[in-house]
């Protein structure tokens, strides 16, 4: 595993990118004006911040992978595991492209497990699914 990934909804990116630039003493490696993205080697962390989601706290938490196998071998752990995947193949979110499998811990948490192969111009477009064991719900970029 190579980095975890801490994904907070905030009200406005401006304060919270002075905020969270003094807490890693860094700018962002990537920043829009509606999203912020920290990659950190100490703590060893993918960090980001939108103003996109129902509201401000912890949107998601995730685990960025090297490759599709590490990828592949996470997402057979959580199906062993019982846990419902909602799996993502070229998926286009958070500014960026790349293979997902979502799903939620017995407490309700949201975890991404991702692989990043590209860049693209826009926050993302992902289709909206239904997820696995909450077919209440519907998953779009970033809003499993």
């Amino acid at each position: 595993m190579q980095r975890l990934h801490v994904h907070v909804t905030v009200r406005d990116i401006e304060e919270s990118v002075k905020f969270y630039s003094a807490l890693f003493a860094a700018e962002p490696t990537v920043e829009k004006k509606d999203y912020a993205r920290w990659m950190l080697d100490d703590p060893r962390v993918n960090f980001a911040i939108s103003t996109r989601g129902a509201s401000p706290g912890i949107n998601h938490l995730g685990i960025q992978l090297d490759d599709e196998g590490a990828l592949s071998d996470v997402a057979g752990r959580l199906k062993e595991a019982g846990r419902p995947i909602l799996e993502q193949h070229e998926a286009n979110c958070c500014y960026a492209r790349g293979d997902k499998a979502w799903v939620t811990d017995p407490q309700g948490v949201r975890w991404e497990t991702f692989t990043t192969f590209g860049d693209i111009t826009v926050y993302g477009e992902d289709s909206v699914e239904e997820i696995p064991g909450r077919e209440d719900e519907r998953a779009k970029c970033c809003d499993p």
